[in-house]
């Protein structure tokens, strides 16, 4: 199946690897040329210098995945899309999108018969070898049509993604994932901190990590990443305890309060990574080094 892909940073070039491998034509382009020459020569990639050719390359019914930071830059290519694409032509946003931002442009995009997609996408720079978790939010008949694309994407063929709903239940149940994800890291972090903080037990956090990974109650992947970062230096020495957030927390939160559902600990979470860009603590240095491990997400370096 021909796929374009608009956006190739680290998760966007590593989907087209992966589509590419499993035998799909891929079209990509970014607003890095080099990005693009690069994937061409080492994966196979149809290069497109533009929207314009990224469209020419197709057949129709065209698909054009789009990976490119959510807001602006989102808005602006599906824009331009909208006017390049024909009836029967589908966009698909993989991105971070705000929910209610994916129905308004489903409804322009309906009015011209371009069908849209939103794909709530997990699995940051571990998806390459260990596939994506897809959140499907769209028409049903679109995406059985589209099936051997996120069949390539997921884990496996039946496993790690689903139709979850129509146009916006994608990103929407994306954005819990994440609002579920801060918790999580939140806790982890807040134990490890306190074991770090036991100097007179003189604790092996790593160590620890390893044995909490198998068998245990709290075993997960994030601990398995968690563990990666104790690894090489458990004092995380060279990371600042400054924690970002994406913005889908939150939206999260907002969502739990238009709701009237009571989200404690993901509203605290989300507190804390305020908390974290006063002060510095073992813990935030974990938050830190987690989103690194799970996202490639830049750490700030303590100065010296």
């Amino acid at each position: 199946m021909d796929i374009a892909i608009v956006g190739l940073g680290k998760m966007g070039a590593n989907m087209a690897r992966r589509l590419i491998k499993g035998g799909h034509h891929v079209v990509g382009t970014d607003h890095s040329p080099e990005n693009t020459q690069k994937l061409a020569a080492e994966a196979g990639l149809i290069p497109a210098a533009s929207l314009n050719k990224v469209v020419d390359a197709l057949l129709a019914p065209r698909v054009v995945w789009v990976m490119v930071p959510a807001g602006a830059p989102t808005e602006a290519v599906i824009n331009e899309l909208a006017e390049l694409l024909l009836p029967g032509d589908t966009v698909i946003d993989g991105g971070n999108t705000f929910y209610r931002d994916d129905i308004r442009r489903a409804a322009t995009l309906k009015q011209k018969g371009i069908h849209y997609m939103d794909v709530g996408t997990s699995g940051g720079i571990w998806g390459l070898t260990e596939g994506y978790s897809l959140m499907i939010g769209g028409e049903a008949e679109t995406v059985s049509r589209l099936s051997p694309i996120f069949e390539t994407l997921a884990p496996a063929v039946d496993q790690g993604w689903g139709h979850v709903g129509p146009v916006g239940a994608g990103h929407f149940v994306k954005m819990i994932h994440n609002g579920i994800e801060y918790g999580m890291m939140q806790a982890y972090a807040e134990g490890f901190g306190i074991m770090e903080a036991k100097k007179d037990f003189n604790l092996d956090l790593h160590q620890i990590a390893e044995i909490w990974r198998v068998g245990s109650v709290v075993r997960s992947w994030l601990l398995d990443l968690t563990a990666n970062a104790l690894k090489t230096d458990q004092k995380l020495t060279d990371i600042a305890g400054w924690v970002a957030d994406s913005g889908e927390g939150r939206w999260t939160v907002f969502e739990a309060v238009d709701l009237d559902v009571p989200a404690p600990i993901i509203t605290l979470s989300l507190q804390q990574r305020f908390t974290s860009r006063q002060q510095d603590s073992y813990a935030y240095k974990l938050l830190a080094a987690m989103r690194n491990q799970f996202g490639g997400h830049e750490v700030k370096k303590v100065e010296k």
